[in-house]
């Protein structure tokens, strides 16, 4: 069995985010990048079945600028098999993606695809589905448990006051919660191997698919400070300042 890892160069989680003094978007340069925790959390998800006898060979593949070859050594050094950079300075949208990984897929026939349920930079929670529309496979969103049988995974996901379990019949679509595991560190020898692990470059035009935006973003701004909070004498006061200065009731 062949699993395929879509994963995302985005801003670090631990990192601020500024926006720009032109409100155009998020500040970018001398900004620590990495590999969006969603996807981490997919890449270990795939390692494991590996390591479980389940998955034979793990291909990691990223859309995006040059840069995106380290988050691919990243997963390399976690312990994948091989990468894929499509290789694209213009921002993605996630319908573009989910085109661009419909091409991966036919070119790699895998059995499975896990892949982050969101990036941490746009949020959309998008590229996931889109993609199981195109290819038609089925779906199974929200991960936080994954078991794979002979022809089939069950996928127990996250719902609204529980958890729901699915059968998938494979091939089939992963997208992965934050209950699923914890991703592992990369050992020094493991990251070592890596630089070694064959990375195949690519481009949208490959795939036949325009990058070109839909999405026009107007403007990025940053959000209203809170304001410091005040003490009431009575409940009567408490009613009062949230009818006449909060206007929340």
């Amino acid at each position: 069995m062949k699993i395929l890892v879509p994963v995302k160069r985005v801003v670090d989680y631990n990192v601020k985010v500024r926006v720009k003094s032109d409100g155009s978007g998020v500040e970018l340069a001398n900004v620590k990048m990495s590999m969006n925790p969603f996807d981490e959390i997919a890449v270990e998800e795939a390692l494991r079945l590996k390591e479980a006898g389940k998955a034979t060979e793990v291909v990691v593949v990223s859309i995006g600028p040059a840069q995106a070859s380290e988050t691919l050594r990243t997963a390399l050094a976690m312990g994948a098999d091989r990468g894929i950079l499509v290789k694209t300075e213009a921002g993605t949208e996630p319908l573009a993606v989910a085109k661009i990984l419909k091409g991966v897929v036919g070119d790699e026939k895998p059995d499975l695809v896990i892949l982050g349920k969101q990036a941490i930079d746009d949020d959309a929670n998008q590229t996931g589905q889109m993609l199981a529309a195109l290819l038609g496979w089925g779906q199974g969103t929200f991960a936080s448990k994954v078991v794979l049988e002979a022809d089939a995974a069950l996928v127990t996901r996250e719902i609204d006051g529980g958890a729901q379990t699915v059968k998938l019949t494979l091939p089939a679509i992963v997208t992965t919660d934050l209950r699923l595991n914890e991703p592992r560190y990369a050992s020094l020898p493991n990251i070592m191997k890596a630089k070694k692990k064959p990375i195949d470059e690519k481009s949208p035009d490959s795939y036949g698919v325009d990058v070109t935006p839909r999405l026009k973003v107007l403007k990025t701004s940053e959000p209203s400070g809170r304001t410091a909070g005040v003490k009431v004498s009575s409940p009567a006061e408490l009613v009062a300042k949230l009818k006449d200065e909060a206007g929340v009731i």
